[in-house]
């Protein structure tokens, strides 16, 4: 499964518009804060839990496109604070992956594999996956696959793919979770989307752009309506070092370390650190209150308005 955390794009000058994942070249390029931080939250608890009680017991999180990068980034965080991942993508060997090292750190998680792009399947699925873990209580609609290029150069084709997989499958996703959460007292309701809807320059952009609006107005109406329910929704935007992130930058590193400048905080994020744990904050209950919102997680690049 093509996902957000694995999918960027490069502007006419080479820079990438957004991305998920690693550490490696963004550690490397910031100050002694980061790596600070990164062996604060590495050793120990709450990544090597034990007996240790988590925020998030007994809980269960689906997350899709969470075989690499952000999604994977987001499945570790969550489980870090106790949450049962149900591990959503196409490819078999990359969510073995995932749950593994979920299970290292004394986690559970479970594969399961499937396309997006197959909405009538989706139902189906979140009910197996309900009933094999115990219900579902977060969602973290990460997986996308689309295209990039000039608006007279997409196909429909193309066009409609990114449409299919992103705001329909997160569509269907969302209304195979509502009944499940509203039995459980209410859930948390992730989706992600990108600073190439606020772009300065949108050029190249606009079929990955149209898609992630259409799933950020989604996240808002889902948040106004099933807020009765005790169900929240809330975006983020996200930049992270995903591994197609990571080979561009590897490839022309010039270019890469340019991009990086554009970020106020020096660095492009970490996708468990800077993006995983963010969201793991989000879906907690001392941010009850917080629904209907888009909150960048882009070192400060982008400006929403």
């Amino acid at each position: 499964m093509s996902g957000t955390d694995g999918v960027f794009a490069r502007s006419r000058s080479g820079f990438p518009v957004s991305g998920t994942g690693g550490r490696g070249w963004a550690a490397s390029h910031h100050d002694g804060r980061y790596q600070h931080r990164m062996a604060a939250t590495s050793t120990g608890t709450p990544n090597n839990r034990g007996s240790s009680m988590g925020t998030l017991d007994e809980k269960v999180a689906i997350v899709t496109g969470a075989g690499q990068g952000v999604g994977q980034g987001i499945a570790l965080a969550l489980a870090s604070e106790g949450a049962t991942i149900a591990v959503l993508g196409r490819t078999e060997a990359k969510l073995d992956t995932t749950c593994g090292l979920v299970r290292e750190r004394g986690g559970r998680a479970e594969p399961f594999a499937c396309d997006v792009a197959d909405t009538d399947a989706i139902p189906g699925l979140v009910d197996a996956i309900a009933e094999r873990l115990g219900g579902v209580d977060i969602l973290v609609n990460n997986a996308y696959s689309g295209k990039y290029g000039p608006l007279l150069e997409m196909s429909d084709a193309d066009f409609r793919k990114g449409f299919q997989t992103g705001p329909f499958a997160a569509f269907a996703f969302m209304k195979a979770c509502h009944p499940l959460m509203k039995a459980r007292g209410g859930g948390s309701i992730v989706n992600l989307v990108t600073s190439a809807m606020v772009r300065w320059d949108p050029k190249t952009y606009g079929a990955y752009a149209a898609a992630k609006q259409a799933l950020r107005s989604l996240t808002r109406t889902a948040a106004a309506e099933w807020g009765p329910d005790g169900i929240r929704a809330n975006s983020i935007a996200p930049h992270a070092l995903s591994p197609g992130l990571k080979r561009w930058a590897d490839a022309f590193p010039e270019a890469a370390e340019e991009f990086r400048k554009t970020i106020p905080l020096g660095y492009i994020g970490d996708c468990e650190q800077d993006i995983g744990r963010a969201v793991l904050a989000l879906v907690q209950p001392d941010l009850r209150y917080l629904t209907g919102a888009t909150i960048p997680l882009d070192g400060g690049q982008a400006f929403f308005g």
